[in-house]
């Protein structure tokens, strides 16, 4: 949620003694960034060049994180799967459950994130947002697909030569946004639900999007944009097994709702020198 702004992930894993101190890795001379593994849960929190103020507090399965003038930043908790190298369907359907206080306070955006491999995409799932919708006129359409009782607009775009988990690279970001934000800007928004995880990579696969790649990861992420705002996740939870679901996409026009100004880009980009969370939590 950048103009052509980078975020960057740092490689290896990190000590148990590191994590329950929740010890700073530096990513760049300038970047604040944590990230480790907890209770199971792989997270990170990344404030570019350090500006403003931020922070993330992780426990097993929560956290609560803030930000204030910031230029770009995020939090976000959940399971990497990059070690097992294996197609999304072999988990036999995967579900992220929530719990969320979010309070957005500008540009920001709650949403499950993550990429593949091989192809390589980065993809959201974005269920709320503060004064602007993602991705904007951004990509193309792909039609909607409805689960759990929302509907949600899917879009294709890409992005070029940026830099990625495999260093500089092409490469697509898939998107479903909700038609309806379940957030509104400048309150107190208190969020619960279950997202079909795999409903929506079924989805896309419908709709002609590869999905053919290696799962890297199921996140649920808090994102700012030269904004200020907080989040208490009081639980969020990543489960495998749940089953295949019965997914219609429809074609058509798939213009949503409050899409206001704004900038966007990629999520987690990673450093042009690339790097590997294969063993991050895994």
């Amino acid at each position: 949620m950048r103009s052509n702004t980078l975020k960057k992930v740092i490689s290896g894993t990190v000590s148990a003694l590191m994590i329950a101190a929740s010890i700073p890795s530096v990513a760049s001379a300038a970047d604040q960034q944590t990230r480790g593994n907890i209770g199971g849960f792989d997270y990170e929190m990344w404030n570019q060049n350090g500006q403003g103020q931020a922070s993330m507090n992780p426990s097993a399965g929560s956290f609560t994180c803030s930000w204030s003038n910031i230029e770009n930043f995020l939090a976000r908790m959940g399971k990497n799967y990059d070690s097992q190298k294996i197609n999304y369907k072999k988990l036999n359907g995967i579900t992220l459950e929530y719990d969320v206080e979010y309070t957005p306070k500008g540009n920001s955006y709650m949403c499950v994130y993550g990429w593949t491999r091989n192809p390589l995409m980065e993809y959201y799932i974005v269920e709320g947002w503060g004064d602007w919708r993602p991705p904007g006129n951004d990509g193309e359409n792909k039609g909607t697909v409805t689960l759990n009782g929302n509907t949600y607009d899917i879009r294709k775009s890409m992005r070029y030569n940026q830099p990625s988990l495999d260093g500089t690279a092409t490469f697509p970001q898939y998107w479903s946004v909700r038609k309806t934000s379940g957030s509104a800007n400048n309150q107190t928004n208190y969020m619960k639900g279950t997202i079909d995880v795999s409903g929506h990579f079924d989805a896309w696969e419908k709709a002609g999007l590869d999905m053919s790649g290696t799962l890297y990861e199921v996140s649920l992420n808090i994102e700012g944009y030269r904004s200020n705002g907080s989040a208490n996740v009081k639980s969020v939870s990543v489960k495998t097994g749940s089953g295949q679901s019965d997914v219609t996409v429809e074609t058509g026009n798939t213009t949503g709702g409050n899409a206001g100004g704004g900038n966007v880009g990629g999520g987690f980009d990673g450093n042009g020198g690339g790097m590997n969370w294969g063993d991050f939590g895994g």
